[in-house]
This record gives structure tokens, C-alpha cells and sequence, in this order.
């Protein structure tokens, strides 16, 4: 019997968030449980995309169902932004290099996904709640700054926020921020008040939630 994917839910006043923690990323939010539940199980198809990118195709066509393993409660962030807020139990624990490594490799996926949907969207795209709004320049600029200027500080990775506007500079941060990933974990150092589980995982939804949006929000098929 396939090895069930492992579920953090994150219950707020207002809202759920449901979060495959053992696959960074893949993450989604609704009013209750059982609706972040579905959702995120609607988007199983759409991660295997990236699980893919990184290698990792046949272990995630492989793994089972759902299942909630820890419910937590929800934070602010939960009920105003939709995204997690909380570590996971295991996300405690520390990673053995194959595992900090696999991480790595699904956050880098993460990037190369965000990148190529850049890439092929329009630049302006269908108007609605999520996101604001934003065309998709904004959004590029927004995914990547965050990234550079609050994510990957808590890890000592000080980028000048210029480099999002520089493919090579880009590139150049984010072999950076994985060494310092690599490092943290080998010592077993926190990423300031975040684990470096909860780090990756956080900035791979951030990167992959918008990836989506893009997606979702494209008028270049001119539906």
C-alpha cells in the first residue's frame, strides 16, 4: 500500500489551510478543512509538474491519498493572507543531506516552474480578487523581491533587491540561498524564528502560489 501524503491543516477563525508539507509548495486555503482538503487535492495533478522538475516523478505518482497527520491553529496569516503560518511537527526535525537535498532540488523546481510561466503569460492579465490586480511584471517583481529581501535574510543571504531585474544576478542569489540552506541544516541552526523546513516550504508556495495565479489569470489563449 502507497505511503499517504502527510497533511498539516491550519484552522483559522475564517479560514483552512492544508499543507503537504513532505512537498514543498503544495499548499492550498478555503473556509474549513474539508474544502482546503479538496482543494489541495485538485491541485495534486498541477504539482506533479514540478515534482517532476525535480526528479522526483515517480515518487510522487506513487504516494497515496491524503491524510491529515497534525491540526494546528491558524494565524493571521491564515485567516488575511491564506497561507501557512505554522511548522509542521516533523518540519522540527532535522534533515539528513538526501533529504535537505531533495527539498533543495523541489524548491529549485519551484523557481524553474515560477520562471516559465513568466515566460509564456501575457503581460496583462484578467483582472479579479487574487493578487490584486497586479499585471505580470508586478508579480514577478513581487515574488522575487520578497524572496530576496525577507526570506532568504533569515538564512544570512543579504542580495541587493536590484538583482530580481537580473537574470544572472537572480541566479547567482539563489545558488546562494540554497548553499546557505545546505549550511544551516548541516549544523542544525534555525532560520531566525522559521525552521529551514518551514523556510523552504514557505518560499516555495510564495513562488508557486503566484506561479499560478499567473496561470490562471493569462489572456494570451484568449479565453
Amino acid at each position: 500500500m502507497a505511503d499517504p501524503i502527510r497533511v498539516m491543516v491550519e484552522q483559522g477563525k475564517k479560514k483552512a489551510m492544508a499543507s503537504a508539507f513532505d512537498w514543498p509548495g503544495w499548499e492550498r486555503s478555503a473556509r474549513s478543512e474539508d474544502d482546503a482538503l479538496a482543494v489541495l487535492a485538485t491541485y495534486r495533478q498541477r504539482y506533479a509538474t514540478v515534482a517532476q522538475r525535480a526528479g522526483l516523478a515517480d515518487e510522487f505518482g506513487a504516494a497515496g491519498e491524503l491524510a491529515v497527520v497534525e491540526r494546528l491553529e491558524g494565524t493571521g496569516m491564515t485567516d488575511f493572507y491564506g497561507v501557512s503560518g505554522r511548522t509542521a511537527g516533523p518540519e522540527y526535525e532535522p534533515m539528513n543531506e538526501a533529504e535537505c537535498e531533495r527539498k533543495v532540488a523541489l524548491l529549485r523546481a519551484c523557481w524553474a516552474y515560477f520562471d516559465d510561466v513568466a515566460s509564456r503569460v501575457s503581460p496583462e492579465l484578467r483582472k479579479g480578487p487574487r493578487g490584486g490586480g497586479r499585471d505580470r511584471d508586478r508579480i514577478v517583481r513581487h515574488a522575487n523581491g520578497a524572496e530576496i529581501d525577507e526570506f532568504a535574510k533569515k538564512v544570512g543571504v543579504i542580495t541587493p533587491l536590484d538583482a530580481r531585474e537580473d537574470p544572472v544576478a537572480l541566479r547567482a542569489h539563489r545558488d546562494a540561498f540554497c548553499e546557505a540552506i545546505r549550511e544551516h541544516n548541516a549544523r542544525g541552526a534555525s532560520a531566525r524564528s522559521w525552521t529551514v523546513q518551514f523556510l523552504i516550504r514557505r518560499c516555495a508556495y510564495h513562488m508557486l502560489d503566484h506561479a499560478w495565479e499567473m496561470e490562471d489569470k493569462d489572456l494570451s489563449s484568449g479565453s
